[in-house]
């Protein structure tokens, strides 16, 4: 239980908070407080400060408004500090990021009465490797550099990147950048930057030359002083893929904040999928043999390297011929068999594959493991020469070929890790994994891309995380649907009995905004005939609208839509796809202030983390329901399964994540206590259709005009 002086302590900050806004209080922010206090207080520990009990963790939905991260802040740092625990917030989108960093924290800071230190955590990705960028300069001068992934084999840099890594070479040197990407004035292309990285496998730590003025180790220090960590959901989970710790703070020390929780399902499957070229993984194969015999020569002919390289030589061999099975499998059933696709894609019912599938499956892994432990064993190899351990290797040679063959020895996880997947069924009663081929045109001709995904990552995060973790809070605006918390629970594998509050917005939804569903002849499951509708209610419509979200299902539909608007119209649209995200809304904002009207056209993107208050936003039309693209892989796969164990997989799986995706669409409306406006649904299925009622019952409580 809480102790009185943490009661008070929370009690007092938020009686500050209240008294500094001129606010009262608001029934939905004191109840979260009281939640998470009541869950994160309650945890038990032994004498080494260890969780004891199981009920750790809370799910909180909090309606927009409620003021949900002043709430967690207020409760749950007071909270980790007295029980010597970090905090790890994890959000979704930079934006919350910047909120929390730029804004909230240094609020809490002052409202706290004891010091408060926080730091934004970000993998290695963003920071700039010195001695990646010196080896690539170098590099122009030299021959056999390796080849990373498939296709993309490094060649002669252009005089104008090259100008461009000398120049932030020269400013890190000098001290004008911290070797943060974020810090540049301007953006940088990915393929510019990615050059200028480094990763796990490549970085040679302390041993660098380069570490005591790394910028990633710098934030590292930061890290590791700070009470509060500031991460992303990606950064949390390719941790924990590392075993905990690895990055952020050790899991059993920490109290997570997953802030946007809604996203941290689809995160966790996508971090788990893998994919493989079979034309790209031969090229590599062929391209990292030279690698081997270029290194070999540098390392002196080093026995031990060149026993491990010659055994790694069988292994290649196997894969080589595995793939050229697979290739020839493949052609005859996708390309010249009856199974040939009607799209570029081609998915194997139930995640099922054929039998000779499998066979070159289970031949590629246990070849790939070889090559993937001989690699490993060239990596230690390389590792103990920079230690000086090997003395026949000299210690720049080492330095240059270490990231170098950690990139291979990473490539050749990636390629056991895909075919272990196409080769071990799944376990029966569990959910399955989701397998499918891609077909891709290269410049050397047909490419099979061979892809896989778990439908759920509900079991590894309840074994990486929920059980390891010293507490949890999961919040967003969303995360119930049809108005329940069970797709939540079982999707991220919590516990049944998990507590879960689903918190009141304060906005007066009736009185401050309509839920529009005007009359329409089209069905939506008729696209062409529903699409010419929505053009012809958008021109009788948006010529007097002044600022206007249209939310559209599909790049086609919006496009077309916006071929045969009125010109008048058109000319005030701001379309997804000719600028970026940031600068749609910057321009929209920047109209809106001259006091001209401005319509934004978006796709998913735009349905939920857009914040566009009072004047900015005063109407939302979804053209369509958000229903998921019926051939998506991971989502047909998972309706099998459902259908497979007796389940309805339309209102079991595809109703529900429409309706989280329509609660998000039309909480961009209100984002004040003092906007108003009009929500218009293009799509009379909420009507019709008998999932309709459960739809609207499951929105905010506007006021209804349904023609």
């Amino acid at each position: 239980m809480l102790s009185d002086t943490l009661k008070n302590s929370i009690q007092t900050s938020y009686r500050r908070f209240l008294a500094d806004h001129d606010m009262k209080p608001r029934y939905g922010q004191k109840m979260m407080i009281a939640h998470i206090a009541r869950t994160l207080g309650s945890i038990e520990t032994d004498e080494k400060g260890e969780r004891v009990n199981g009920n750790h963790l809370c799910v909180i939905e909090a309606g927009t408004g409620t003021g949900k991260t002043m709430a967690y802040l207020l409760s749950a740092i007071p909270i980790a500090k007295s029980q010597s625990k970090s905090l790890v917030i994890s959000t979704a989108t930079v934006a919350l990021q910047e909120q929390l960093l730029n804004k909230d924290l240094p609020e809490v800071a002052r409202l706290l009465s004891e010091d408060v230190r926080y730091v934004l955590a970000k993998g290695r990705g963003r920071y700039f490797c010195i001695s990646q960028a010196e080896k690539l300069l170098d590099s122009q001068h030299q021959t056999g550099q390796i080849a990373l992934y498939e296709d993309e084999i490094q060649h002669q840099i252009d005089p104008s990147s090259l100008a461009f890594y000398q120049e932030l070479l020269g400013k890190f040197a000098s001290g004008e950048w911290d070797g943060d990407r974020d810090s540049l004035a301007s953006e940088i292309e990915a393929s510019r930057w990615t050059p200028l990285t480094s990763d796990h496998t490549r970085c040679t730590n302390r041993r660098c030359s380069n570490f005591s003025v790394c910028p990633f180790y710098k934030s590292r220090d930061a890290m590791d002083k700070a009470d509060i960590v500031v991460a992303n959901h990606d950064l949390v989970l390719a941790d924990l893929s590392l075993g905990g710790g690895a990055i952020l703070p050790e899991p059993a020390d920490t109290i997570y904040i997953f802030d946007e929780a809604h996203h941290l399902s689809s995160k966790a499957t996508g971090h788990f999928a893998y994919s493989m070229r079979v034309k790209g993984t031969q090229r590599w194969l062929k391209s990292s043999v030279k690698q081997l015999d270029v290194m070999l020569d540098e390392c002196d002919n080093n026995a031990v390297l060149a026993q491990y390289i010659e055994r790694m030589a069988p292994a290649r061999q196997d894969i080589d011929l595995a793939l050229d099975q697979l290739q020839s499998n493949l052609r005859a059933m996708l390309i010249d068999g009856v199974q040939r696709p009607s799209s570029e894609r081609f998915r194997f019912p139930k995640g099922l594959l054929p039998e000779v599938m499998i066979h070159s499956a289970v031949e590629i892994a246990a070849a790939a493991e070889k090559w993937m432990l001989k690699a490993e064993q060239i990596v230690d190899v390389l590792k103990e020469a920079l230690d000086g351990g090997v003395p026949e290797i000299n210690r720049d040679v080492a330095e240059r070929w270490y990231p170098r063959m950690g990139l291979m020895w990473m490539r050749a996880q990636s390629l056991y890790w895909l075919n272990k997947s196409y080769a071990v069924s799944d376990p029966e009663g569990v959910a399955p994994t989701a397998r499918w081929i891609n077909l891709i045109d290269g410049s050397d001709g047909l490419d099979f891309e061979c892809r896989s995904s778990p439908v759920s990552a509900a079991d590894t995060l309840q074994e990486h995380l929920w059980s390891s973790c010293f507490g949890a809070v999961l919040t967003s605006a969303t995360m119930t649907a049809l108005g329940h918390f069970n797709r939540v629970i079982s999707e991220l594998g919590l516990p049944q009995d998990v507590l879960c509050e689903r918190l009141p917005s304060p906005f007066n939804y009736p009185q401050a905004a309509v839920l529009a569903v005007p009359r329409m002849l089209s069905d939506p499951g008729k696209p062409e005939e529903h699409t010419q509708e929505v053009i012809s209610f958008l021109n009788q419509n948006l010529g007097e609208s002044t600022a206007t979200l249209v939310l559209f299902s599909s790049w086609r539909q919006m496009f077309t839509v916006l071929e045969k608007l009125e010109s008048t119209i058109r000319s005030k649209v701001l379309a997804q796809g000719d600028l970026t995200k940031n600068e749609i809304i910057r321009k929209h904002k920047e109209v809106i202030d001259t006091e001209k009207s401005s319509i934004i056209f978006g796709l998913a993107s735009f349905a939920e983390g857009v914040d566009l208050p009072g004047k900015y936003l005063t109407e939302v039309i979804i053209t369509k329901l958000p229903f998921g693209v019926p051939d998506d892989p991971v989502d047909a796969t998972m309706a099998e399964w459902i259908e497979q164990r007796g389940g309805n997989a339309f209102m079991e799986w595809t109703v529900p994540e429409a309706s989280m995706r329509l609660t998000q669409a039309t909480g961009r409306l209100l984002r004040t206590e003092q906007d108003s406006g009009r929500v218009i649904l293009l799509d009379r299925r909420v009507v019709t259709r008998r999932y309709g009622r459960q739809l609207l019952d499951a929105l905010p409580p506007f006021r209804r005009e349904i023609s």
